[in-house]
């Protein structure tokens, strides 16, 4: 009896379905669970450190089960923060009352999209300043990565720490991520521009940091 694995470009013992005894379709099924299974029994599956379990204490439930995340919108009051930062210090939202604001949040420091997104804002950091704005780089990386990750590259812009994720969470960017198929919990980069009446102006989300810097200070620069 002609089996799959005899027209598939492998062979494994465990993955011959007879052939045309099922339809195709069926048989393509059976062999799709059976490497789902090979999957979640492979040592380096496990040991993947994109695999995730949530907890019940990272996600926010809703009604009926379901589970969602804060959502900023324009003219929103934006939510209120107190975070410790590089060099040992804290900074608050209450810091920059009648200021404009710029948060950058960054998935990980010292990585190469987040470094060069630093380095960006960095480099325009006194042309932010020109127009009335502070930017703020925000992670979940403890003060003592903020700071090496300050150091090395030389940036000159606050880079605040919450490792406690309440205030990542309250502005929406703390949440469900996916790579290679796996899904895990994590920092989607997001940028907020807040204006000097502490609303939210402008929500950039999933940013792709070439040119996005420059497009946040225009931004800024438009604001009263």
């Amino acid at each position: 009896m002609q089996r799959v694995s005899d027209w598939l470009p492998f062979r494994h013992a465990r993955w011959r379905v007879p052939f045309p005894a099922v339809s195709t379709q069926k048989a393509l099924a059976s062999v799709i669970r059976l490497i789902e299974q090979d999957l979640h029994t492979c040592p380096l599956f496990h040991r993947s450190p994109l695999r995730y379990i949530p907890g019940q204490d990272e996600r926010v439930k809703a009604t009926k089960g379901r589970h969602i995340l804060a959502i900023l919108l324009p003219a929103a009051q934006a939510p209120d923060f107190c975070l410790s930062r590089d060099g040992g210090q804290t900074i608050s939202l209450a810091e920059f009352k009648g200021k404009k604001l710029v948060l950058y949040f960054y998935p990980k420091a010292d990585t190469p999209g987040c470094t060069a997104e630093a380095r960006a804002f960095s480099a325009l950091n006194d042309a932010f300043a020109k127009v009335g704005t502070t930017v703020i780089g925000v992670s979940a990386d403890p003060v003592r990565a903020q700071d090496a990750f300050k150091k090395k590259h030389k940036l000159t812009t606050p880079l605040a720490s919450d490792e406690t994720l309440q205030m990542l969470k309250s502005y929406g960017v703390w949440g469900k991520k996916s790579m290679y198929g796996r899904t895990y919990l994590g920092i989607t980069r997001t940028t907020v521009l807040i204006g000097s009446d502490g609303r939210i102006a402008r929500v950039w989300s999933k940013v792709k940091v070439p040119g996005h810097a420059e497009e946040v200070l225009a931004a800024a620069a438009a604001l009263p």
